[in-house]
């Protein structure tokens, strides 16, 4: 990446780790020997992913998780959520463990299960047709709970898409939750109008209708949770146009969580996977502007200098809940492990998880 690039849209430097800390990390490790495995989510900063068995997504590292053999303790480098998800798919005698247990997600706790519980009243209130739940995996536990109960699914931001067709052929309307972007441009891009979806505020004041008439849920087909992630909203209905003035002939590469004027003027939309994966496949000199969390641009600059690759934002935007785990807390929790002591431990009760599973495994029995 070329210093004008740094000038422009800058990415905050990552701090080397202590060596003892290193070391306290390396020992924790080879007393744990194969019964340890770390996770990095790929929003993680490079100080701490660099010590992660598994780098990836956050459904994908759970499912890591589920079938490595032998382990008893997974320590994720995540947030709340991931590390509830990765509960509910290993077997009962393995501990998921979160490093810092203040590293949660804004956008989850943005819908929690009373609040969905009187919307859910709310909508089966107002119309007798049939509403399919749908969470984003970027939910509590109790939300997908929630879903497996009510008829409904999971989905991620790859597979949105094919989640919300298989909604439409169980039911009548969808409820999309707790992300209102990702469902409002997945549904635009099914041919659904923007006419059709009605936005459902869970804090609205006025007699606990989510901020609406109540016949307006009877007439739209798409109901929006209004929540967002805390780190695509930042990126604007300009960013591209600067970007594209001040660099021409690059490429526009943006999170379906980022806001729908930003995403209709992306050339590409994708998941963090496919975020990679382009990158990874584009030809020498390929110029990006990508809309997401700005430690992965950071480190995808990193691994391809030989394109240019910036943040789309005039300024990084960070993931400041997932900033909070550091390589300290992690030497912390492998240490008390070799000792014999479980600190942070994330559990999943049986009911939610039962419940839980069925939504999960809804959405996985349709991803091939």
């Amino acid at each position: 990446m070329s210093l004008d690039a740094l000038q422009t849209s800058p990415l905050i430097g990552n701090d080397p780790v202590p060596e003892e800390v290193i070391e306290r990390i390396a020992r924790a490790r080879g007393s744990l020997g194969n019964q340890l495995l770390i996770l990095g989510h790929h929003y993680q900063r490079d100080e701490v992913i660099q010590f992660a068995d598994i780098r990836g997504d956050s459904l994908a590292l759970a499912m890591k998780a589920r079938d490595a053999a032998g382990v008893r303790h997974v320590v994720f480098c995540g947030v709340h959520f991931m590390a509830e998800t990765a509960d509910m798919l290993t077997p009962d005698d393995v501990k998921v463990i979160l490093p810092d247990m203040r590293a949660g997600c804004s956008m989850a706790d943005m819908a929690d299960i009373d609040q969905v519980e009187i919307a859910w009243d709310v909508l089966t209130d107002a119309t007798d047709e049939r509403i399919i739940p749908i969470t984003y995996i970027n939910s509590t536990a109790a939300l997908k709970a929630f879903c497996g109960r009510h008829g409904g699914a999971v989905c991620t931001s790859s597979n949105a898409r094919s989640i919300v067709e298989w909604a439409f052929r169980q039911g009548d309307k969808v409820l999309f939750f707790p992300d209102q972007h990702l469902g409002r441009n997945t549904c635009h891009a099914l041919g659904i109008p923007l006419d059709d979806m009605v936005v459902y505020d869970p804090h609205d004041p006025h007699e606990m209708t989510g901020g609406n008439d109540p016949a307006e849920y009877a007439r739209r087909k798409v109901i929006l949770w209004r929540g967002h992630c805390s780190v695509h909203t930042n990126f604007m209905e300009n960013h591209p146009d600067i970007m594209r003035q001040r660099y021409p002939g690059i490429k526009v590469l943006v999170h379906p969580e980022c806001r729908f004027e930003v995403v209709q003027k992306a050339d590409v939309v994708g998941s963090t996977s496919r975020i990679i994966e382009t990158v990874r496949n584009a030809p020498a000199g390929t110029k990006w502007a990508i809309g997401t969390e700005h430690h992965l641009v950071n480190r995808l600059a990193q691994e391809h200098p030989d394109q240019f690759v910036s943040t789309l934002a005039p300024f990084a935007c960070q993931c400041s809940t997932m900033f909070r785990i550091s390589a300290e807390a992690l030497a912390d929790r492998l240490e008390e492990l070799t000792e014999g002591v479980e600190r942070n431990v994330i559990p999943v009760d049986p009911e939610t998880t039962r419940w839980g599973l069925i939504a999960l495994d809804r959405m996985l029995s349709m991803r091939d």
